[in-house]
């Protein structure tokens, strides 16, 4: 074979990243094949999408093959530069004048044959040269995909923490959240008789205690985890080095390296859970039940995605469960308005969400449904409602004006709505626990006020 020909069979054999043989060869949807390695350490924030380094063209992470024929390649290549190495004439075996063969795994010595069952030897374990240097090779990839899944579940539970510290309105600070939730709970013991002073005693206590400088907390868990991710990628980075080492170089060096990369996924941290849910206040649900109105739906704004059942208070909001394992590429809003409209008094409904996510419901102002037409909720000025939102593994619960994160669980079955047009408030009830999951202070209502439903395929 011409030199020409064998520089093309060379460069086809190789990852055009790295210019190494490849290491379990990853194929694209546009036909282009790199190392798997070094695609995963071109990706610094774990992103669905990525481009090829040859066309440009995107692809999904999920979608990237395993080349099956040119990892078999490589494997030849690599036995052939083995051979070539190995039939040298100072790798030769100085007492029979023979090629080695055997690489004895005790003390990661080249042998031929009759060597391995010497005197010396003939207790250790051998196996021939090429099948071993394949055998830690494989082994190191398989490390190395350990590596790479907790580095993305490190990126995932980094990228939540970034995710509370971007949503937590600046202008509100935590204290000032506690402060409100502290308000709304004396508020409600206010109503009920003397004797109920020592439950809440209790619940304000509980809450101040659990409110006690969380953010530094937060601080130091993600500290703790953009550490780990730099460890992580320096250990899957070490790994790649060695998976792409000559055979003999790779089996004399390998060492402790699987021993310490298992140590490194030891003690993962975990982002940090800001929970400040207030306790149970006895009978809440019975003096908001004096409020209780019927909500019905505009016939000409509902859809499918949103039911109502029984006696028309409560109404069900979320995908529908038939169709509930079935998210849309494309983000989709769904928007509903209430019928009735609000201009004075009190008012309380509940709403139930099960375990569905991406969803709102609240009251808005009549020109907010005006500007809010074409079926985009994601303003804020003049909607006063809770949403929640799914981020990978984790559910957080938000208020709008102003954005603000709600530090609470997200509530698992109903949750009732209290309008308070005189004192200008809307307030927020996880119906299950009795317990309030926030008010919204001094609301710039301009009446008529119409309840809102919205839940989004993301």
């Amino acid at each position: 074979m011409n030199s020409g020909i064998s520089q093309i069979f060379q460069r086809e054999r190789t990852c055009p990243i790295c210019k190494n043989y490849f290491i379990d060869p990853a194929t694209m949807d546009c036909g282009h094949s790199f190392c798997r390695p070094c695609f995963y350490l071109s990706w610094q924030e774990i992103p669905i999408l990525t481009r090829c380094f040859e066309c440009i063209k995107t692809a999904q992470q999920g979608n990237l093959k395993t080349n099956i024929r040119w990892k078999k390649m490589a494997s030849l290549a690599r036995k052939a530069s083995l051979w070539l190495f190995l039939s040298s004439e100072e790798q030769m075996c100085g007492t029979h004048r023979a090629t080695k063969k055997m690489f004895c795994e005790v003390d990661k010595s080249l042998l031929y044959l009759l060597c391995s069952s010497s005197q010396e030897h003939r207790d250790h374990r051998h196996c021939p040269i090429e099948w071993a240097a394949e055998e830690h090779r494989e082994k190191l990839l398989k490390k190395m995909q350990s590596l790479w899944e907790k580095a993305c579940e490190n990126q995932r539970n980094l990228n939540m923490d970034k995710y509370i510290s971007l949503l937590t309105n600046p202008l509100l600070s935590l204290q000032d959240y506690v402060n409100v939730s502290l308000e709304t709970i004396r508020t409600e013991y206010q109503k009920m008789p003397a004797f109920y002073h020592e439950e809440e005693k209790h619940n304000l206590e509980m809450l101040k205690k659990k409110g006690k400088d969380p953010f530094h907390q937060l601080h130091l868990s993600k500290a703790k985890m953009a550490h780990r991710r730099e460890i992580l990628r320096g250990t899957y980075e070490e790994l790649m080095k060695m998976c792409h080492k000559p055979d003999v170089e790779l089996l004399q060096a390998f060492g402790d390296i699987l021993y310490r990369s298992e140590c490194v996924l030891l003690h993962m941290p975990q982002p940090l859970n800001l929970e400040l849910r207030a306790g149970p206040i006895t009978r809440l649900r019975d003096r908001l039940n004096q409020f209780r109105v019927d909500i019905t739906l505009h016939h000409n704004e509902a859809n499918s995605h949103i039911f109502q059942y029984g006696d028309l208070r409560s109404i069900c909001i979320g995908c529908d469960r038939q169709n509930a394992p079935h998210i849309t590429a494309t983000p989709t809003s769904f928007l509903a308005w209430g019928a009735q409209t609000f201009i004075s008094g009190k008012y309380y409904w509940e709403v139930h969400v099960g375990d569905s996510w991406n969803w709102a419901f609240g009251v808005c102002n009549k020109y907010w449904k005006g500007k809010n037409q074409n079926g985009n909720i994601y303003g804020e000025e003049g909607l006063f409602s809770l949403g929640c939102v799914k981020n990978d593994i984790q559910c957080s619960l938000f208020t709008t004006s102003p954005i603000t994160l709600q530090y609470v669980p997200r509530p698992t079955s109903h949750i009732g709505l209290f309008l308070n047009c005189e004192a200008r408030t809307v307030s927020f009830v996880d119906v299950n626990q009795s317990s309030p999951i926030y008010t919204i202070p001094n609301c710039s209502f301009s009446p008529p006020l119409r309840p809102i439903f919205c839940c989004i395929h993301l």
